[in-house]
């Protein structure tokens, strides 16, 4: 048994660890400030399932079956599509949006499995269909596996996660060598779609984030006011940080969301510049871990099942604290590892259980 954890990355596992360690630590003190500490009772049991699970699937969990058997990962495609479709029937509403399952006092998002879910479908898609990239109808194809959960989650209504799901299909795209003319082609009818769902689809309070991000002092009341308070807390925290019981942003409910979308900015203004960086070191590590796994798997499906992963992690790396220094609009999706939410961080292990078991697999 010793023998087998130490096949295990550990500098994967423990990064991510301290990165939820240090999520929770806000959690503790945001908690004791008034909201409610139940909140960081479930995020320690989340913690608890997550790395469980983790090593579960690292060991007993066969990857081969998915590159062998394409019914199986199908399948479970088709079961995330069930559950998306389930929750306009099921769901519980949260902060406006239909996009849990709630029942005894537990919730479970749907959407944040489908991500990852996604991933090794699409790694499983092109992985055997690699030598045919040339052809376009295969980008159609695969978006279509992308649009089907996207307009389900769209009805919700979540758009970072709609985000998060076709950035991951672009990065996968471009990881199998797609054409230029075919990307150029992708570009301009992203445009024109874009186009189209200003026009026709977006609800007033979607378009009212978007200029809200563009004009920060349009209706600072509302939509600016999240924009506003999230850059006072990253600027206010310095080079080391107010300290947590001292952030004022933070413990007296200026900044909104302060365990979820924006604890970002508030650890920026709990823990500083310094911090931050500490915050970054670890996710450097992470995605170098994964780059390292990817290179060194054993054959094009395991790696492409990697470089998905990983690129979904990114994505939502990326636009939350996007959201939180005003460099993209606020859209509501999760800090991995660091945001309160059990279906996030359940999630964010089971990635991680996958890509260990391609280390452990191919040790």
């Amino acid at each position: 048994m010793l023998r087998d954890l130490k096949k295990l990355d550990w500098i994967l596992a423990i990064s991510a660890l301290l990165l939820v360690v240090v999520g929770l630590v806000s959690m503790y003190y945001v908690s004791q400030s008034g909201s409610s500490f139940v909140l960081f009772k479930k995020q320690v049991i989340f913690l608890i399932l997550g790395f469980f699970l983790m090593l579960v699937i690292a060991y007993w969990f066969d990857l081969r079956a998915l590159k062998r058997n394409s019914f199986l990962i199908f399948s479970l495609y088709i079961l995330c599509l069930i559950s998306l479709g389930l929750l306009f029937v099921f769901g519980a509403k949260i902060r406006g949006t239909t996009g849990w399952f709630k029942l005894f006092g537990i919730t479970l998002q749907p959407i944040e499995f489908t991500k990852v879910i996604l991933a090794l479908l699409l790694a499983k898609y092109f992985t055997i269909r690699h030598i045919e990239m040339y052809r376009i109808r295969h980008l159609f194809i695969s978006g279509i596996y992308v649009l089907l959960p996207s307009i389900l989650v769209f009805f919700q209504p979540d758009l970072g996660s709609i985000i998060i799901l076709w950035l991951g299909w672009l990065g996968i795209i471009l990881v199998a060598e797609v054409k230029l003319k075919h990307l150029a082609g992708i570009f301009i009818l992203g445009l024109i779609l874009l186009l189209i769902f200003w026009g026709f689809f977006l609800k007033d309070y979607q378009k009212e984030r978007i200029l809200s991000f563009l004009n920060p002092r349009i209706n600072p009341q509302g939509q600016s006011y999240q924009i506003n308070q999230a850059l006072i807390a990253v600027g206010s925290g310095g080079i080391l940080g107010k300290g947590i019981e001292k952030a004022t942003q933070t413990q007296y409910g200026f900044l909104p969301e302060a365990q979820t979308d924006f604890i970002f900015a508030s650890l920026g203004e709990e823990f500083g510049f310094l911090g931050i960086l500490f915050i970054f070191s670890l996710y450097f590590l992470i995605f170098w871990r994964i780059f390292k796994i990817a290179a060194g798997a054993p054959n094009n499906f395991l790696s492409l099942v990697a470089v998905s992963l990983g690129i979904m992690i990114f994505s939502q790396l990326f636009i939350n604290i996007g959201m939180n220094i005003h460099l993209l609009p606020i859209i509501g999706v999760p800090l991995p590892f660091l945001s309160y939410g059990g279906s996030s961080l359940i999630a964010m292990f089971l990635a991680l259980g996958i890509l260990q078991n391609i280390k452990v697999k191919s040790a």
